[in-house]
């Protein structure tokens, strides 16, 4: 057996998901090195129906157990493939963390991703979610994606426009269980064009004492900022923001203004639609802080389903259910979840 393999059969998941739900994958297997990846695949518990890639765990949901061998790409080398004084391009492995890679970046001088600081799971899972935070997606700075594809059984290397990313969506997401990624590049700048304007970071670092603040400061202010909204993973099960926040016509956002005035919205997609808050609705539908025996929504985020022990998966996904009738009733709009579903359909 390759040394680079190392096979788990019957492996308990409830470490491998922030939700810390309690749930069994027929084959776990831990890949250390890209180069193992097609041998991986060519074994037959794998090769039998396509593999649940899975990261930090912190992007999903396991209302039942996975049918599929499981997989888990463990490298995490960072490295500067060239830069100058303006910009730099650095690869990183899909097994890193994907905070560790945010303080890597900043501690090298480059900018950028500062906005995405502390959000949990890996460098491969960013680009497949197109992870956003505080008015920044990591589309933005990645230059390329390296995927093994399970169509032709090659590596390929995607450009930022062949990844086709949308809110929370790619070319990998609405294609599930063609390829699996297993580095990015990202095109940083040096010099940077900071965004402060976005949910509280100027009053964050207002709060700080900070007027001119650098790129490093202001992924501190988000860190400060999540910390005190989102509860720790470790201590409180949660995916972090569950829902995604609808984008809809201008037109409805207006008239949904004129009937609920505090209603937040922002630009969408383009000029003629709007992102709305999903968790202005969700809080002012009085799901803030609500629990059903395990199954709950955090006090501090009405975003944040979470598991107060015991929890299953299938709990949380009613719940999630439940919250997402109540909007559509109030509000006539739909609101879906950001994490991957397995076991069930929403």
């Amino acid at each position: 057996m390759n040394p680079s393999l190392r096979l788990i059969p019957n492996a308990a998941l409830r470490q491998r998901n922030t939700f810390g739900i309690d749930a069994n994958a027929p084959l776990l297997v831990e890949i250390s090195a890209g180069e193992a990846l097609p041998e991986a695949l060519a074994l037959p518990a794998v090769s039998a129906s396509p593999p649940l890639l899975l990261g930090g765990g912190s992007n999903l949901l396991f209302a039942g157990d996975p049918e599929s061998a499981v997989l888990a790409l463990t490298s995490r080398a960072i490295r500067i493939l060239g830069q100058d004084d303006a910009r730099g391009l650095i690869r990183a492995d899909a097994g890193v963390s994907w905070h560790a890679l945010v303080m890597w970046t900043l501690q090298q001088g480059f900018c950028g991703l500062e906005n995405l600081a502390l959000i949990p799971g890996t460098v491969g899972a960013a680009p497949i979610q197109n992870i956003g935070a505080y008015g920044t997606e990591v589309g933005e700075f990645v230059q390329s994606v390296e995927a093994f594809d399970l169509a032709d059984g090659n590596l390929h290397w995607l450009d930022r426009a062949s990844c086709a990313f949308g809110y929370r969506d790619s070319l990998f997401k609405r294609e599930p269980d063609r390829r699996i990624v297993t580095a990015v590049e990202f095109l940083l700048p040096r010099r940077p064009s900071l965004r402060l304007d976005y949910a509280g970071i100027g009053d964050e670092l207002a709060a700080m004492g900070i007027s001119s603040p650098s790129a490093t400061q202001v992924a501190e202010a988000v860190i400060r900022i999540r910390r005190r909204k989102l509860p720790d993973p470790a201590v409180l099960g949660n995916a972090g923001s569950f829902f995604k926040n609808p984008i809809v016509p201008a037109a409805q956002a207006q008239a949904l203004t004129q009937q609920h005035p505090a209603l937040p919205t922002f630009r969408g997609n383009d000029d003629g639609s709007r992102k709305l808050s999903a968790a202005w609705m969700i809080e002012t539908c009085g799901w803030r802080g609500f629990r059903d025996g395990d199954a709950g929504v955090a006090q501090s985020h009405a975003l944040v389903l979470v598991n107060h022990g015991q929890a299953s998966g299938a709990q949380l996904l009613a719940l999630a259910r439940r919250i997402a009738e109540s909007v559509q009733q109030r509000f006539g709009v739909m609101i879906e979840p950001e994490p991957k579903l397995i076991g069930a359909r929403w």
